[in-house]
């Protein structure tokens, strides 16, 4: 057999084996990601001690979990380098992305949400790579983003592209993307439930893509496997042992909950109000408006360096209750205005990361604040900076399972699930219509990805008997008119089908106005023909029927009317119902549904 042959008998098996079919796609996109993971990780670092630690000489300080540069010499500290390094970054990012991909500016998360929701699945193969060597160049240089961003679009897209090679459905393709996503961020948070998880809930504010849970938990564990069998299975922070022991804790836990959201709600307006309001209105080629931004960050970064880059290192400081509340405090908004600088001007990155930032210093701001006050109640305010990771990332992504499990994953915090589980429902609870992934949706509902498949299942949720109104009245024909009749008959309704019934009122046919065009107006056959001869084979509908079973007899029969049959005296004539009266239901219906 050729290779066209052998290749062309996998596909048919591919595709006749559903069980093999998706074990198969999941595993393979698991290990692209985790390779993919690896690369970006790798790249990562050392670009960012090129720049950073050896030519500005302000070493970023590692999680315990990502000491990948070990023992090298650092130079002598050069502000200059450190204030220029997120403008030189942000311009090579602006160039690369606004030439050849001008979809990944900004963080990528947002664009997998739309390409899930509004582009069928769509990703173009050079997206993940531009998105990455941007995202790599913007973080190195001391850009303020995340890693989730590149990382989800690497997988997404190489899912995306599978799907085309293998000729894959939409709907198939989706899920192909979302294994993809979540491979990557399985692999590059060390979070492989976390990864899986996060990657369904999060294109949705009220709802999950369950679908896809499967393929999304094979491609992340394969991912994880192959990541930390390179870097090593440490988690990426180091804590101390972390438990929950004294439910006075949940009253200054709640404090926690309660800050996070107005501090979600800045961090929001300020992203993308920067970016709307004064980014964009600033009469230059995109190409070169992430420089603008980066100066920016190069400011700030003066001020506080441990805000530049993703800010890892100093969750980890935070996390064993070395940082003091006051640089803590000036930390949230530092990296608040820096994530909107860098990401609102169009640089490259996520947001993920830098929600973790904010989240551990608001965290850590109220631990130390509730030792000082309540030393008897509070004993280790680290776990309030863990906590707060959580659940900040949980008000302002609507993703409150999939932060838990990434926090827990990431931190061996499993002792702090109790508080944990109570802070993150309440900033999304209180978050309100604001967060930071614009292209979400509410639910299932709402996503044209679902539109076919959820008008099928609201129209077979309703009975014909939901839209029927009795006390309609009903042209019937009776069989024995003769088509004089009928003529003066048409001059006196607007209606274009009839029912024709025998003398008991039941249904024997109907007439439908169009088919009549031809021989209405034939004088000569006026007193010959009769309704009756005229009659087409009846089509009807009882009132238990569904909607969707009365659609499909509306399709199949071309009419914009049909009979409806009582129930009590089978085969009469109890009333019509039109198409657009369905449809006006189903609409109705759906925005009810839309509405809660």
């Amino acid at each position: 057999m050729s290779e066209q042959g052998r290749w062309t008998s996998f596909i048919h098996y591919l595709r006749e084996h559903s069980f093999s079919r998706w074990m198969f796609y999941s595993l393979l996109i698991g290990l692209v990601a985790g390779l993919g993971a690896a690369a970006f990780f790798f790249s990562l670092e050392w670009l960012k001690y090129f720049v950073l630690d050896y030519l500005a000489g302000y070493p970023m300080e590692a999680p315990a979990g990502e000491q990948l540069v070990h023992g090298m010499p650092h130079g002598t500290r050069t502000r200059w380098i450190l204030f220029l390094a997120p403008a030189v970054g942000g311009l090579i990012s602006g160039i690369i992305v606004y030439a050849w991909a001008p979809e990944a500016e900004g963080h990528g998360t947002d664009a997998m949400i739309d390409a899930f929701h509004n582009k069928q699945g769509e990703i173009r193969t050079r997206v993940p790579y531009i998105k990455s060597a941007a995202s790599v160049i913007t973080l190195a240089t001391g850009g303020s983003a995340g890693r989730e961003g590149p990382i989800a679009q690497i997988g997404a897209g190489f899912g995306s592209w599978l799907g085309r090679v293998f000729n894959l459905d939409t709907k198939e393709r989706r899920i192909l993307m979302l294994a993809g996503c979540a491979g990557g961020l399985g692999a590059i948070f060390r979070a492989p439930l976390g990864g899986a998880i996060t990657s369904i809930e999060v294109l949705y504010t009220e709802d999950f893509e369950t679908e896809a849970i499967m393929p999304c938990v094979m491609s992340s564990v394969v991912a994880y496997s192959f990541f930390t069998f390179i870097f090593g299975y440490k988690p990426i922070f180091a804590t101390p042992t972390l438990v929950f022991t004294d439910p006075r804790e949940l009253l200054i836990y709640a404090g926690l909950g309660l800050v996070c959201v107005p501090v979600g709600w800045l961090y929001s307006k300020s992203l993308y109000g920067l970016r709307d309001h004064v980014f964009r209105k600033i009469p230059i080629k995109p190409h070169f408006v992430p420089a603008i931004g980066g100066l920016l960050v190069g400011c700030i970064g003066l001020m506080t360096p441990k805000v530049l880059s993703g800010g890892y290192g100093t969750i980890q400081l935070a996390l064993l209750g070395k940082l003091s509340v006051g640089l803590m405090a000036i930390m949230v908004l530092t990296k608040i205005f820096a994530t909107s600088f860098t990401i609102g001007s169009g640089g490259s990155g996520g947001v993920f990361g830098p929600s973790l930032f904010i989240g551990a210093m608001l965290g850590g701001v109220v631990g130390q604040l509730g030792h000082t006050y309540f030393p008897e109640v509070i004993a280790n305010p680290a776990a309030f900076a863990l906590v707060g990771m959580a659940a900040f990332f949980a008000g302002v992504a609507k993703a409150p399972i999939g932060a838990l499990l990434m926090v827990s994953e990431m931190t061996q915090g499993y002792g702090l699930v109790v508080p944990l589980m109570f802070v993150s429902a309440i900033p999304v609870l209180l978050s309100g219509r604001w967060g930071i992934y614009e292209k979400q949706v509410k639910n299932k509902f709402a996503s044209p990805a679902h539109l076919t498949e959820l008008t099928i299942n609201v129209l077979q949720t309703m009975q014909v008997r939901d839209v029927y109104k009795p006390d309609k009245a009903v042209t019937m024909l009776p069989m024995d008119m003769r088509l004089r009749e009928m003529r003066r008959l048409m001059k006196r309704t607007r209606e274009s089908f009839f029912p024709v019934v025998d003398e008991e009122i039941r249904l024997v046919g109907i007439l439908s106005f169009p088919d009549l065009r031809a021989i209405l107006f034939e004088d000569a056959l006026s007193d010959l023909i009769v309704v009756g001869d005229l009659a087409e084979k009846p089509v009807a509908i009882g009132l238990n029927e569904t909607l969707y079973e009365a659609l499909i007899k509306f399709i199949r029969s071309g009419y914009g009317q049909i009979p409806i049959l009582s129930e009590e005296r089978p085969g009469r004539l109890t009333g019509l119902m039109s198409l657009e009266e369905l449809m006006r239901a189903y609409h109705q219906e759906m925005v009810r549904l839309e509405q809660g």
